[in-house]
């Protein structure tokens, strides 16, 4: 079932909701959705003028020198650069150069996460562009993941990606592939169970 930002009717003036501590039923409650028959097509057409589409915004990435000179302006490795010219001006060259050894080696690691980070967005933005299931009014169709709106029930099949931010309603073996949001490199067990409100995402 497709979650949105905020709550929608007879949740509107509610904070955002952790969904995943709410039961299956409840969330469809509160999503104003019948598990049978999904939404209607009027239904749904004014949850996607109202809410727009399930796709995430790419902004322009940021040139390369600039990543790389923000690794080098956090307070930790500014202490350390400036630990750095004093063992210099000293003459203890020998730690000097492994104080700016560590700044270096620090800001390519940093660099390159920062890039593998967007990388991953920008793959995760590509991804949602796919045809998914959903039932509308009793009825499987399909259609592109930009047109879900929040309260769709979405069919999920074996190798599907996720097209949205969803709440289990019913599964049998459900194992996903986190990777590109976690780092958890094996296949992750799903239920429907409801979770605490401050489970991490990892564990959700």
């Amino acid at each position: 079932m497709a979650l949105p930002d905020s709550p929608l009717p007879p949740a509107d003036d509610a904070p955002e909701l952790a969904w995943h501590a709410h039961s299956a039923d409840s969330a469809a409650r509160r999503l104003g959705v019948d598990h049978a028959t999904g939404l209607g097509d009027d239904e749904a057409a004014t949850r996607l003028a109202r809410h727009g589409p399930n796709q995430l915004t790419e902004r322009p990435g940021k040139p390369a020198w600039r990543r790389f000179a923000a690794q080098l302006g956090q307070p930790l490795v500014i202490v350390l650069i400036g630990a750095g010219m004093v063992t210099g001006a000293l003459g203890e060259v020998v730690d000097s150069s492994v104080i700016f050894g560590v700044v270096i080696v620090n800001a390519i690691i940093g660099y390159w996460q920062e890039a593998k980070a967007e990388g991953a967005l920008a793959a995760l933005a590509r991804s949602v562009a796919t045809p998914v299931t959903v039932r509308r009014g009793g009825h499987r169709k399909q259609l592109d993941a930009a047109q879900l709106v929040p309260g769709d029930i979405v069919m999920l099949a074996a190798g599907d990606r996720i097209p949205a931010d969803l709440r289990l309603i019913r599964q049998h073996e459900l194992h996903t592939d986190d990777s590109m949001l976690t780092g958890e490199s094996q296949p992750v067990s799903k239920h429907t169970s409801a979770l605490d409100a401050d489970t991490l995402l990892a564990d959700r």
